[in-house]
C-alpha cells in the first residue's frame, strides 16, 4: 500500500473517530460519571492524535493532545464534568474536526481561533501540564523464550486477574500500516504485561518475505480492567488478526496504573464491536451486560469501494430493468399460446432485477446518522450567536439513505437548524414567562415512508407569526397589498426568493437567501418540503425525498395520446368519477366532490399544452395528490395502463428542463416516457389562467 493510500485511510478512519466522539460527548451530557463512555471518548480523541503522529502532522498531535490530557484528568476524577467543561469538550471536538479537514485539504485554519480553544483546555491544566512522556526506553522485547516485561507506573493494590493472550497478526494487518508494538503498549497501559513471540515459524533467510507475518505473540496480562477493555485494544486491528482472550487466574492483588500517560503511540479506536471470546471467571454487572451487548452485534468487517465503480455498477442495474421490460413487451408482442413455465421464468426474472437493484442500492445508502451529528454544531454555534439556549435532539438517526442526497441535504438541513434556533426559538427569559424549559429543544428525525424518506426539523419555540409574514411580504412587493391567502400560503412565502423577516442582516439570517436556497436544494433532489407551524408551540419543517435516485415504482399512464409516468409515492389514491361528482366554479375551474370535500382538478394535458377538454369529453381517471401549495389536488389523466419499475434518467443532463417534468425513462418498447413532477404542475396551473386560488374556488371551497 502506498503511502498516500494509507494516509487517505488515515483521514477516512479519523471520520469514524470524530462521529464517535461526537456520540462521546453526547451521552457525557446525560451520563457524565460513566466512565465506559469517557474511556470511548479518550479512545477517540488519543487515536487521532496517534495517527496523526504517524504522519507527522505536528499542529493536529499538539491540539489533541492537550485535548486527551484534559479528558485523562476527568478520567482520574480529577476533573468534575459539568456544564461548563462540556462546553469546552464540544468546542474542542469541534476545533479537532477542523483541524483533520485542514490536514486532510492541505488548507489553513485561523489559528486565533484555535488558540482560544487551546487556553480554555490549559486553564484545567493549571497553565502547565504535568504528563508522563512516553519512551520506548521502558519497554523491552526479548524475542527469545523468556517473557518479556513491560514497565508500568505503580499504583495502590486493587482486585486484578490475569488474561492470557494468543495474537496472530496476518498480512493485511501489516499492509495496513498497523504494529504489534503499539498495541503492546496500549496493553501496558493497563496493567503489568509479559510478551513472548514464537520464532519457530521464520522461514531461512534466503525465502524471507519482510511482508509475511509469521510470528504469533503469547501475552500475559495482569489487570484489574475487564475483558470488554481488553478486546477494545484490539478493535481496531480485528478481522486483520486471529486473536484469543482468556482469564488463567481469577483474582490477584497486583500494582495496576492508576492512569494512563498522556503521551502514548496509537492506541486502537472502539469502531468496530468486538469477536466474542471465552470466559473463564464473571465480569461485574456493567461489564458484562456491555460485553454481551458487543459479542451479540458480532463484527463488521467494510469494503472501501470507490464511488464511481458503484455508480457505474447501478447504471449497469438500471440497464438491466430496461432490458427486463423490452423483453416482457417483446413476449406480449407475440401473442404466444400461455405457456407456463416461460411466464414463471419471466416473473422470476423480474424478481431477480429487482433483487439486485435493491441490493445494489443498498450499497450506497448511508444512515443519516454523521448527517445529525453534523448539526449538533450548528446548534451550539447558533445558540453562541444568538445568545440563545438550545439542544439537539434526534430520533432515527439510524436510517438509511442514498449517499448523494445525504451529501446535497447538508447545506439546506444547515439553514433550516439555523433559522430554528435564530426565528424559532424565544429568548431564555421569554420561554420562562411562558412556563416553558428555558433551554430550548430542536428535534431532527428521520424515517421511511411510503417509499420516501421522511427528514423533519422541529423547534418548540413560539411559532410562525404570520401577520408578521405576510406583512413584510406585501412590504417587499412580493404579494398584492389586498390579497386574501389562507395559513398555508402565507407560510409558503418564506420560500420566495428574497424574503426574510430578519429585522438586520447577521451571520446567520437576515438576508433571503436560507430558505429559499433550501427549497431550490430540495426540488432539485425530486422532493418537497412543506410547513406545519402553532402559535406557541413550535414549527415543524417536513422534507420527503424519493428513497432512492437511479430507480422508482411508478404509474404509467396516457394523457392526451401520449404514455407517460407519475411515481407512485405521490399518488394517495386514484378515483373513476362520474360526471355528478364534477362541478364547474367559475367559468373554467372543476372541482370534484371525494367523500363530501371538494378538491380541485388540475387537467395535465391542458397544463403541458397537449389538448384541450371540452363539455363532452369523459370525466377520465383523477390522481389524488397532496401538495404544500395547495393541500389535496386531483390530477386529470386519460387512463392507466401499467405499475413497474422505472429507470430515472435526467433530462437536464440529456436534454433540458421542461416545466411540470421531472426526468424520463425508457419503457419496455424502447420509446422514451416522460416523468411528470405534479408538484410542478400543480404550481404551473396556479401561475396560468386555470388559477386554483382564484376567489372563487376559494370560496366555494370555504362553504363546502
Amino acid at each position: 500500500m502506498s503511502g498516500n493510500s494509507i494516509r487517505d485511510t488515515f483521514f477516512e478512519e479519523c471520520e469514524e473517530l470524530l462521529e464517535a466522539l461526537v456520540e462521546g460527548l453526547a451521552q457525557m451530557e446525560e451520563a457524565s460519571d460513566d466512565m465506559e463512555i469517557i474511556n470511548a471518548v479518550f479512545r477517540a480523541v488519543h487515536s487521532i492524535k496517534g495517527g496523526a503522529g504517524a504522519f507527522g502532522l505536528n499542529r493536529l498531535v499538539n491540539f489533541a493532545h492537550t485535548f486527551e490530557t484534559v479528558l485523562d484528568k476527568v478520567r482520574d476524577r480529577e476533573l468534575p464534568v459539568d456544564e461548563k467543561l462540556m462546553g469546552v469538550f464540544h468546542r474542542s471536538g469541534d476545533k479537532l474536526s477542523d483541524l483533520v479537514a485542514a490536514e486532510r485539504d492541505e488548507t489553513e485554519l485561523d489559528p486565533d481561533s484555535e488558540a482560544s480553544v487551546v487556553k480554555e483546555l490549559e486553564d484545567y491544566l493549571g497553565g502547565s501540564s504535568q504528563e508522563e512522556e512516553f519512551s520506548f526506553d521502558a519497554v523491552t522485547l526479548d524475542f527469545g523464550a523468556e517473557p518479556v516485561e513491560i514497565a508500568v507506573p505503580e499504583a495502590e493494590n486493587a482486585s486484578s486477574r490475569v488474561f492470557k493472550i494468543e495474537f496472530q497478526p496476518t498480512r493485511a494487518l501489516y499492509e495496513n500500516g498497523h504494529e504489534p508494538l503499539l498495541i503492546f503498549d496500549a496493553l501496558a497501559e493497563l496493567g503489568d504485561l509479559h510478551v513472548e513471540a514464537d520464532l519457530s515459524q521464520l522461514p531461512a533467510f534466503d525465502s524471507f518475505d519482510p511482508a509475511d507475518a509469521v510470528i504469533p505473540w503469547s501475552l500475559t496480562l495482569t489487570t484489574s480492567e475487564t475483558e470488554t477493555t481488553l478486546h477494545e485494544v484490539f478493535e481496531f486491528v480485528e478481522g486483520l488478526c486471529k486473536l484469543d482472550i482468556s482469564v488463567t487466574d481469577a483474582a490477584v492483588a497486583t500494582p495496576v496504573p492508576s492512569a494512563i500517560p498522556a503521551e502514548t503511540p496509537l492506541e486502537p479506536a472502539p469502531q468496530a464491536a468486538p469477536a466474542a471470546a471465552p470466559k473463564a471467571a464473571p465480569e461485574p454487572a456493567a461489564s458484562a451486560s456491555l460485553a454481551s451487548q458487543k459479542e451479540a452485534r458480532g463484527p463488521k468487517p467494510t469494503l472501501r469501494v470507490d464511488l464511481d465503480r458503484v455508480d457505474r455498477l447501478i447504471n449497469t442495474v438500471g440497464e438491466l430493468i430496461i432490458n427486463q421490460a423490452m423483453i416482457s413487451q417483446r413476449i406480449e408482442e407475440l401473442d404466444l399460446p400461455t405457456v407456463a413455465h416461460l411466464t414463471n421464468e419471466l416473473e422470476a426474472y423480474k424478481l431477480l432485477a429487482r433483487d439486485i437493484q435493491e441490493g445494489v442500492m443498498a450499497i450506497r445508502a448511508q444512515p443519516v446518522k454523521p448527517l445529525f451529528q453534523r448539526m449538533s454544531r450548528i446548534v451550539r454555534e447558533a445558540s453562541d450567536a444568538t445568545g440563545k439556549k438550545a439542544k439537539l435532539v434526534t430520533v432515527g438517526d439510524s436510517t438509511e439513505v442514498d449517499k448523494t442526497v445525504i451529501e446535497r441535504l447538508a447545506d439546506p438541513l444547515t439553514h433550516m437548524v439555523r433559522n430554528a434556533v435564530d426565528h424559532g426559538l424565544e429568548k431564555p427569559d421569554l420561554r420562562e414567562s411562558a412556563g416553558k424549559d428555558p433551554i430550548g429543544t430542536i428535534r431532527l428525525s428521520a424515517s421511511h415512508r411510503s417509499g420516501s424518506v421522511f427528514i423533519e426539523i422541529s423547534d418548540d419555540g413560539a411559532g410562525l407569526h404570520r401577520e408578521r409574514i405576510l406583512e413584510k411580504a406585501i412590504e417587499k412587493g412580493l404579494v398584492a397589498p389586498d390579497v386574501e391567502l389562507s395559513d398555508p400560503e402565507i407560510d409558503n412565502l418564506l420560500f420566495l426568493p428574497g424574503f426574510s423577516t430578519a429585522g438586520q442582516v447577521s451571520n446567520l439570517s437576515g438576508r433571503g437567501v436560507g430558505m429559499d436556497v433550501v427549497k431550490n436544494a430540495v426540488q432539485a433532489l425530486g422532493g418537497r418540503v412543506s410547513i406545519n407551524s402553532a402559535p406557541g408551540k413550535g414549527t415543524t419543517f417536513t422534507i420527503v425525498l424519493p428513497l432512492t435516485l437511479a430507480v422508482m415504482d411508478g404509474f404509467v399512464i396516457s394523457v392526451s395520446d401520449q404514455t407517460m409516468v407519475i411515481p407512485i409515492a405521490s399518488i394517495l389514491e386514484t378515483i373513476r368519477p362520474s360526471a355528478r361528482d364534477i362541478h364547474m366554479v367559475g367559468t373554467d375551474s372543476e372541482v370534484v366532490s371525494v367523500r363530501g370535500a371538494y378538491v380541485p382538478i388540475v387537467d395535465v394535458a391542458d397544463g403541458l399544452g397537449l389538448s384541450h377538454r371540452n363539455s363532452n369529453d369523459e370525466p377520465g381517471i383523477l390522481l389524488l395528490v397532496s401538495t404544500e401549495l395547495q393541500g389535496l389536488t386531483a390530477l386529470r389523466v386519460s387512463a392507466i395502463h401499467d405499475q413497474r419499475q422505472v429507470v430515472i434518467k435526467s433530462l437536464e443532463s440529456n436534454y433540458a428542463a421542461i416545466p411540470g417534468v421531472s426526468a424520463a425513462t425508457i419503457l419496455g418498447d424502447g420509446k422514451i416516457a416522460l416523468i411528470l413532477d405534479p408538484e410542478e404542475l400543480i404550481k404551473m396551473a396556479h401561475s396560468s389562467g386555470q388559477d386554483l386560488f382564484n376567489q372563487n374556488v376559494r370560496m366555494e371551497l370555504r362553504h363546502a
